[in-house]
């Protein structure tokens, strides 16, 4: 064995066969958990040893000490500790990263050991490391306790020791920190302690501070901290330790300790400002990180000490420095962006208090929140064209979500500002605007906009005074950049709900809006703008509509804009032509699908290829988009009662079902030759199911031709997309007389090709068996007669049900169990059903205790306590003989559960059959015991 370790650890560190490394890693890993690993980890430590394999000998023993504790006998912990100890300051000298192990093993060892075992063990580490030893050298000795101790919380804060020793464990190692703490001050304070000693000790109380020790008990090592920020080679280590420090949680109670680290961190304020002006990123973050650290973790507390409000302030304006740090993010800065979460928190802090209190700190923050605005819309604003030019596509991206960021903030901002905020922002554009002596920037002007926008996308501004002045001030804007004219359409497709609103001023923007679609660069801020105009100002439109479409046929026909813009576009049109009159949208939907009609028709007639493939799929999109939003019917609306009476009154068939019935031919052609493609096939489904879903009962006139497609289409090749529109015929017809013949014709049709399916394999289609399921239980719900056809071969459909509960892929697993949650209840009212659930029932219940017991992911387990309900509730006499039947097989559902839980369990669920929520429970707790799972730490949140 031990030469096939050391092989095995070759193999690992120096084989350059990947195969042989994972092999070798493997059984390294079997070997490190073997009982012979308390022997070989000793001897893999000899000095003679090279430090990988010397690493793998410390890792084994960590292992063994944190993993396996309960087995090493009580007679043996002195010697394991003394060991450790002689190996140590053995390695103290030697290989870092085999010393880190060994330390890291005789932590673990002084958790589990402490207090009782060993009660002063942090006392005593630090006296057997300054004991004298001439052997090793002073300073190596000091490195390897410091190690030592460093690595002593961080093995806390991992460790598996359970709960209530947790807090044991915690509370010894923070009373142990006065036995720490004073050795860290003193080599802190000594002027000959090298830096690299002085950067182990400021990790060392890095570490510390995490096990929640009182704040006040860190004073002297925080306040060491701030002078060790003055040495670049502390700098950063320092940082840690400070920010560690302030930000514990238990913080909050030393508020005297608190406000004396103000003054430190002010202090601070002058190296940040030559840390800024000499381009030094590294030292302004780690400085703002501090302030940030103090306000962020602990505003509510210092704005509680009103008599220390200016120095609170004075903090507060050096994190208003850090937030408008000179530079652009985050090209020349990447301090700017830590700040913003402060404001949120202190903004909420202030909102907190009572009403007078409030009122007292609203009148000294209001100003600080004016002076924020500012300074966010300065750092919002793009770099010259020049500069942005050279910025990588990584830095424009975090750049885009720094702004978006800024945008949160300001939206936020506006809770504690309110109007004034709006007036103020609208001032300063018309200020900027209307000054012809000094021509201002167009970043300036787009970033106030920017602004505005940000408000108005979540703000209510329908009461705003200044939105009439903004909207005049919109047409005055010189755009001249593609970012301006982006901002320029969002703000004005912000403000789309104001326009619905006040529709005299819809004519100031639309041209913009309808010009900008002609720019490929302004694609996405353009259509989604003209959408949003579409959808909430349509009945105010009807004058512009000819307009509107001639541009927008103008762009499609042009093609200029990508797939998802161009259906945008026909979902607006969509919107737009619901408001007209039907004659009117009839005659626009003729100009505007006709083009696209021809070339479908001229699609048709070639050869299925790639290129037409694409084509095709783009068209069928169109029209599926148009015709989600084209509802003359108005089932959507949310306007008020009165503008819906005054819209004109439908005569006739609906203008979406005129062109379905007049394009319906060309689409049986086109799916003749594209029958085997699914996406093809899907675009096509798509057209139906989203005019269904619109129109709803105004489709009705198509209802027997669809039905008749929808089955020549599953009956050739099956497919989801078939499926779910079959569905959502069933949901929204099958209970209307005169639709009932086409629907029930086209359910046994889809039934029977499906169930011919299953006899060919269904493993294959695990989507259209999760699509079936759910087609059925919708039948079940919406027109359970359908259950009552003498076609219908229902006891195969139950079969088929049974067989999906066993599929893999939860959520057709998920689909079968909704199927027979709907399929139980019906046992007494439909015969058929009632005579397959005597049947085979016995069956179900199998399948069912089968993924219960091991077989079904436990995210499952709710989907089949339904059905054992649902049994239970419908089928008592049935299932009390079936579950017993059941439950007396050996080994099932699992070898791991005994017969008196089986029974038991049994029981439980034959007693309860009212509480649903009771029996979810129950089924939960009997799968862990089938598991082995029950009581298990990996199960405690389950």
């Amino acid at each position: 064995m031990w030469p096939q370790r050391t092989e095995a650890l070759h193999q690992l560190y120096y084989d350059p066969n990947i195969e042989n490394k994972n092999l070798a890693q493997k059984w390294l890993m079997q070997a490190q958990v073997s009982p012979q690993a308390w022997h070989f980890s000793w001897l893999l430590l000899h000095m003679d040893k090279v430090p990988e394999i010397q690493y793998f000998g410390a890792s084994a023993l960590h292992i063994k000490i944190s993993r396996y504790w309960n087995d090493i006998p009580a007679d043996q912990y002195e010697s394991l500790k003394s060991q450790l100890f002689t190996h140590i300051t053995r390695f103290a000298s030697g290989s870092k990263i085999v010393l880190t192990r060994l330390c890291v093993a005789l932590a673990s060892l002084a958790l589990s050991m402490m207090p009782e075992a060993w009660p002063c063990a942090v006392a005593d580490m630090v006296r057997m490391f300054q004991a004298e030893d001439s052997n090793v050298d002073g300073r190596a000795r000091c490195l390897a306790l410091l190690e030592l101790l460093t690595v002593l919380p961080e093995e806390f804060q991992t460790s598996r020791l359970p709960q209530y020793r947790k807090g044991q464990v915690r509370s010894v190692l923070a009373q142990e920190c006065g036995s720490v703490f004073p050795l860290l001050e003193q080599l802190l304070q000594q002027q000959d302690s090298p830096g690299f000693i002085k950067q182990k000790v400021l990790k060392c109380f890095s570490s510390w501070v995490q096990l929640e020790i009182p704040l006040m008990d860190c004073e002297n090592l925080i306040q060491a901290a701030f002078t060790s920020l003055q040495d670049p080679e502390l700098f950063d280590t320092a940082v840690e330790a400070v920010v560690n420090a302030i930000s514990q949680p238990d913080a909050q109670r030393y508020v005297n300790t608190l406000l004396k680290l103000i003054p430190p961190v002010l202090g601070l304020q002058e190296q940040l400002r030559q840390a800024v002006q000499s381009g030094d990123m590294e030292t302004s973050h780690g400085i703002c990180r501090i302030a940030v650290a103090l306000g962020e973790n602990h505003s509510r507390a210092l704005l509680d000490q009103v008599e220390h409000w200016q120095s609170f302030l004075a903090l507060v304006n050096m994190i208003m420095f850090c937030t408008g740090i000179p530079g652009h993010y985050p090209v020349n800065e990447t301090t700017s962006s830590l700040t913003l979460t402060f404001w949120y928190t202190l903004q909420d802090d202030i909102l907190s208090f009572e009403p007078d209190k409030q009122a007292v700190y609203q009148q000294v923050y209001r100003p600080v929140y004016f002076q924020l605005v500012d300074v966010l819309l300065h750092k919002a604003q793009f770099p010259s064209d020049e500069e942005y030019g050279f910025w990588s596509s990584d830095e424009k991206e975090q750049f885009r979500i720094y702004r978006v960021d800024i945008s949160d903030t300001l939206m936020y901002v506006y809770e504690m500002l309110g109007a004034e905020l709006l007036s103020s922002l609208y001032d300063k554009l018309g200020r900027l605007l209307t000054n012809t002596e000094q021509p201002s920037t167009w970043q300036h002007t787009e970033a106030l906009l920017y602004g505005f926008q940000s408000i108005a996308e979540t703000i209510d501004v329908n009461y705003s005074d200044v939105v009439p002045g903004l909207i005049g001030l919109i047409p005055r804007i010189s755009i001249s950049n593609v970012q301006l004219a982006d901002t320029v359409m969002f703000t004005i497709g912000s403000l789309s709900e104001w326009l619905a609103d006040h529709p005299v001023m819809i004519n100031n923007v639309l041209p913009l809006v309808l010009q900008a679609l002609g720019n490929p660069e302004l694609s996405i801020s353009s259509v989604s703008t003209l959408k949003k105009i579409c959808r909430e100002c349509k009945y105010d439109l009807p004058p512009y509509a000819a307009n509107i479409v001639a541009v927008s046929q103008e762009v499609l026909m042009k093609q200029i804009h990508k797939t998802s813009q161009c259906m945008w576009l026909m979902q607006a049109l969509g919107f737009l032509l619901s408001a007209l009159q039907v004659e009117e949208i009839l005659k626009n939907l003729h100009s505007l699908i006709t083009p696209y009609i021809q070339q479908l028709e001229k699609l048709a007639d070639e050869t299925p290829n790639p290129s037409n493939r694409l084509a095709i799929i783009h068209i069928l999109g169109l029209l599926s988009n148009l015709f989600t939003t084209l509802d003359i019917s108005h089932h959507d609306d949310d306007h008020e009662s009165t503008e819906v009476k005054n819209l004109p009154v439908q005569q006739g068939p609906n203008p979406v079902v005129v062109v379905l019935q007049q394009v319906f031919q060309l689409i049986q052609k086109v799916l003749s030759k594209w029958l085997n493609d699914a996406q093809v096939v899907e675009s096509v489904c798509a057209i139906f199911e989203k005019s269904v879903k619109t129109l709803l009962d105004d489709f009705a006139p198509m209802v027997p031709q669809l039905c008749e497609m929808l089955g020549q289409m599953y009956s050739t090749i099956p497919q989801v997309s078939a499926i779910e529109l079959t569905r959502q015929l069933v949901h929204i017809f099958s209970y209307e007389p005169a639709h009932f013949p086409p629907i029930k014709a086209l359910f046994l049709l889809v039934t029977s090709v499906t169930l011919t399916l299953f006899q060919q394999g269904p493993r294959d289609h695990p989507d259209i068996v999760d699509s079936f399921m759910q087609l059925l239980a919708q039948a079940l719900k919406r027109k359970p007669d359908l259950f009552l056809c003498s076609n219908l071969d229902v006891k195969a459909v139950f079969q088929c049900g049974v067989l999906s509960l066993k599929f893999p892929e939860a959520l057709t697993v998920k689909a079968s169990c909704g199927f027979f949650t709907e399929l139980l209840p019906r046992c007494g009212e439909i015969a058929p059903v009632g005579q397959v659930v005597h049947e085979n029932g016995k069956a179900l219940l199998q399948a069912v205790l089968e993924g219960i017991g091991g077989q079904a992911s436990r995210s499952l387990m709710d989907h089949f306590a339904e059905i054992l309900f649902a049994l239970n509730k419908h089928c008592f006499s049935l299932l009390s003989v079936w579950i017993k039947e059941a439950m007396q097989q050996d080994g099932f559902p699992s070898a791991r559960v005994t017969p008196e839980q089986k029974e038991n369990f049994s029981q439980q669920i034959l007693r309860e059959r009212v509480n649903k929520r009771r029996v979810k429970e129950m089924v939960k707790e009997f799968t862990l015991l089938c598991r082995g799972l029950h009581g298990t730490e990996y199960t405690a949140d389950y």
